[in-house]
């Protein structure tokens, strides 16, 4: 008899995103006439830069003759694509990462999510709350929680991000082994000092456990005091992984490519006792279960750090983050407290009322999709997120739209 993997049954019934879609797609089937405008979901609107175009034609033109055509490639990313990671993303900050430190991947989701694979089930976990929802679901389909009662997982450390602590975390009291921590976050757009990230670091050292540093909105931060990985902070290389994306720094949300950074020195720790160096061990489970990123696509990724790709990415950038400073501009106006939008794409808003209820508040007066907080935990009832990534006269057209809904509450 065949049976399933019952750590499944605990999940709940639907992922986030796929919830707002089915809601979203009820009202449309409801109102065919309204014109729907979308900040919720994280997905990029604009196209491609044109030199990251230009590399991907180039590269597509080479798989059409044999001398040129490129099979299977190295799992770990091509060395023309590490080896820029490596000095423009690290080298270039004081950050000592090497190219044969990097992975290349589909995306920074399924890292972020596969690399439990390497750790034992019964290790003591420590989330953000508010969360990005893969980090705790794949943790609960590994079986290291517990049931769902009131509204988290039993068997989980949450560390908890609110409105005095500006949504990041205090360090956790107890005993934990693996730690995620996303900056700028995912949801909430808060972002974290170098001191702060710091403290983080001698925490993990201290307590011989492990940082999943998820860094996919690195490319937003403006404030130049602000560190962008965490291997700017002495001592990260023994206990921090990192995680990165192009996705929303180069519009590669369709085009998947991604990275994870794994330092030689990086450890965990036998039944026994004895350091296991994690490198060789996520080299070797890339190896297994992954084929490696098309040839073209990472010739489009390289190209992103060429002096054509940094002009026109942070041209990209830039129309995002001023998207966002509309957004915070309208949200001060009307007077609701937020945090983000300054070194991040997202806008965390107070909404002075239930989530969800917002949410349909939004859709059903102004015709605009939010991502209802309480989905991303229990210290996000009462928010909402506010995503920049839309064209500029959806965003003015949306925010002219919430203004005249929320002037009159």
């Amino acid at each position: 008899m065949i049976t399933i993997n019952e750590h499944y049954l605990k999940l709940q019934a639907s992922y986030l995103f796929s919830d707002i879609a089915r809601r979203v797609a009820a009202f449309q089937a409801k109102h065919p006439e309204r014109d729907i405008i979308k900040l919720g979901i994280g997905d990029v609107t604009r196209g491609l830069p044109p030199a990251i175009i230009a590399a991907f034609h180039r590269a597509v033109d080479e798989m059409a003759a044999d001398a040129s055509f490129k099979g299977y490639g190295p799992e770990q990313g091509y060395s023309f694509l590490r080896e820029a990671i490596a000095v423009h993303d690290f080298q270039s900050r004081g950050a000592e990462i090497a190219a044969d430190e990097i992975f290349v991947s589909d995306g920074a989701k399924c890292d972020t999510g596969n690399i439990q694979e390497l750790f034992t089930s019964d290790i003591i976990i420590a989330i953000p709350d508010p969360v990005y929802p893969v980090y705790l679901d794949t943790n609960v389909m590994a079986g290291r929680t517990g049931a769902f009662v009131d509204g988290r997982y039993q068997g989980i450390v949450y560390l908890e991000g609110t409105k005095e602590n500006n949504f990041v975390p205090a360090l956790p009291k107890e005993k934990v082994d693996l730690i995620y921590l996303c900056f700028p976050n995912n949801p909430t757009g808060s972002t974290i000092t170098r001191a702060e990230l710091q403290n983080w670091v001698d925490f993990a050292r201290e307590q011989k456990a492990l940082i999943l540093f998820d860094a996919a909105y690195e490319a937003f931060i403006r404030d130049e005091n602000l560190p962008k990985s965490i291997y700017e902070v002495p001592g990260a290389r023994e206990v921090a992984i990192e995680f990165r994306s192009y996705s929303k720094s180069a519009g590669f949300t369709g085009t998947r490519c991604a990275y994870t950074v794994v330092p030689k020195e990086c450890r965990a720790y036998g039944a026994d006792g004895s350091v296991q160096m994690l490198h060789p061990l996520w080299n070797r489970r890339h190896c297994t279960k992954f084929n490696g990123v098309s040839y073209p696509v990472q010739r489009a990724a390289e190209a992103v750090y060429s002096p054509q790709g940094k002009v026109e990415t942070k041209a990209l950038i830039d129309a995002y983050m001023d998207n966002a400073a509309l957004v915070c501009a309208t949200m001060d106006k009307l007077g609701y407290d937020y945090v983000g939008g300054k070194n991040s794409p997202y806008i965390w808003v107070d909404g002075r009322m239930d989530s969800w209820a917002f949410f349909d508040m939004l859709l059903d007066k102004a015709g605009v999709v939010c991502t209802p907080g309480a989905g991303f935990g229990k210290c996000g009832n009462g928010y909402i997120r506010i995503s920049a990534f839309n064209n500029r006269d959806r965003v003015e057209e949306a925010m002219q739209r919430l203004t005249m809904v929320l002037s009159t509450r």
